[in-house]
């Protein structure tokens, strides 16, 4: 019998809002443990939980960014389940009344059609402590930081539409996308502020029917979703075709041995209204308001790369796939470089390079300025593409501008004419093998003796002048 999986995501997202959901404490939750708390994310008798505006706008404006439709009310429900990391017994969550409801992702799919992928509902939440399982002597011990406690979630919970881990992690990777454009959250499983559950059943392929579904935890960056969906579907697959039922329970990801573990049985809590934090009202003027707020959205950036720069669609996606990227590529277009120029220096050498080493485009030492007037430069001819290779790794370490680094480092170009004929003729008696060799009609002899004149250059002759100069002589010869 031939299965198809039925996957739905529940994608919990950090926003970096400045404090935590119902209270002034920063929400730093990397701090050293437990500094960041107040009566209020300890629940202490008596202490009353304030709505955060922030939190309130960034998580409105990733539902609008998802294409989901904020609800004018909303509302708060104590989430009741029996755990050391929440210290009031119950979890602040919106169960019953959302925040949005609606939206979706179009991604294209394995076979190169669009698929819709939607959105349930999105609801805010705070985020529960952190527990850390610790041996004293051969004593096991958990200890528990607050400062996650308290902290500003949303939960991005989708239909049931998902049929391969491919579509999952592509769903994962645009969603990424916009969110960081929206600015609510940087949105890294890694570091994570994205946690992604899947819940995953099998049916007989063709059938409409909803089995029992596995859910499926730990799971800490796009692959090993892809992974651990993949394995839970061949898993479940054995199951069924040996005769064996599958059981409602919540398993983990073993991303080294590349196998989902059984955790614990699937649980849930009564979920009631809470009395004290008040519901969430908007109008179609706040909503409005939150709306026109969105910046440009990357489909519509990058639409806007290939018809403003002449960029393929293609370049124009990549571009603006990280809004960091594309905002370093449109400051460089207004320092007065090319587009072209731009889009391969930043993608083909600078980005590689951030990436080396470790950093991160926004907050590199190589600025747009600074990298702007390396590329001027080089548009110059004041330097060639060697030597602003060079150039570059320069100024990952140090200050000083391009300028400064090439008169310092004896960079610049060679392009006196009288100097490069001199230099070209000492090259064609040295090479009278490839000079017979063009003559035959081997046109790589040309790329050869290119080759030689820049490396008796030192690297500094103008490519261009070489190519015109040399020409010319051996039409000559």
């Amino acid at each position: 019998m031939e299965f198809e999986a039925v996957i739905g995501l529940e994608i919990h997202v950090e926003l970096n809002a400045r404090t935590k959901l119902f209270c002034d404490c920063p929400n730093n939750p990397g701090d050293e443990p437990n500094i960041n708390t107040c009566p209020v994310c300890l629940w202490f008798p008596g202490a009353v939980p304030r709505l955060s505006q922030e939190a309130l706008e960034k998580a409105a404006l990733l539902c609008l960014a998802l294409g989901a439709e904020l609800q004018p009310k909303s509302a708060f429900d104590q989430k009741v389940y029996y755990y050391p990391d929440l210290p009031k017994g119950f979890q602040l969550s919106q169960a019953h009344l959302p925040l949005s409801r609606g939206g979706g992702i179009d991604i294209t799919d394995e076979d190169g059609t669009t698929k819709r992928l939607r959105i349930h509902h999105i609801h805010m939440e705070e985020d529960v402590a952190k527990l850390v399982h610790e041996m004293e002597g051969r004593v096991p011990i958990s200890l528990v930081d607050f400062n996650r406690a308290g902290a500003p979630l949303v939960e991005i919970v989708t239909e049931p539409d998902f049929r391969t881990p491919y579509q999952a992690m592509e769903f994962l990777k645009a969603l990424r996308t916009q969110v960081r454009y929206a600015g609510s959250s940087e949105c890294s499983m890694e570091n994570g502020t994205m946690r992604v559950d899947a819940n995953i059943s099998i049916r007989p392929k063709g059938t409409g029917q909803m089995n029992t579904k596995v859910e499926v935890k730990n799971m800490n960056s796009v692959r090993h979703v892809g992974d651990a969906i993949a394995h839970e579907i061949s898993r479940q697959s054995a199951c069924v075709q040996a005769g064996e039922t599958v059981v409602l329970h919540t398993r983990l990801w073993d991303p080294d041995k590349k196998v989902t573990l059984p955790m614990r049985a699937k649980f849930e809590g009564p979920c009631v209204p809470d009395p004290i934090v008040p519901a969430i009202e908007l109008s179609q003027q706040d909503i409005k308001a939150l709306r026109s707020r969105l910046p440009e959205m990357p489909a519509a950036r990058a639409e806007r790369f290939v018809s403003q720069h002449g960029l393929t669609g293609e370049e124009a996606t990549f571009l603006s796939t990280d809004p960091d990227v594309a905002a370093y590529f449109e400051t460089l277009l207004g320092q007065g470089i090319a587009p072209r120029t731009a889009m391969h220096w930043l993608t083909t050498q600078l980005i590689p390079a951030v990436r080396d080493r470790g950093q991160e485009l926004g907050t590199t030492p190589v600025t747009p300025a600074r990298f702007a007037m390396l590329l001027k430069m080089l548009s110059n001819d004041e330097i060639n593409a060697n030597a602003a290779r060079e150039v570059l790794v320069h100024l990952f370490d140090s200050e000083e501008s391009p300028d400064a680094i090439v008169h310092a480092r004896g960079f610049k170009q060679v392009s006196d004419r009288g100097e490069l004929d001199s230099l070209i003729d000492r090259v064609l008696g040295e090479q009278p093998s490839a000079v017979n060799d063009f003559r035959a009609g081997q046109s790589k002899a040309m790329g050869f003796l290119i080759g030689q004149i820049m490396q008796a250059s030192g690297g500094k002759a103008n490519p261009k002048i070489i190519r015109e100069l040399l020409a010319k002589k051996l039409e000559k010869m």
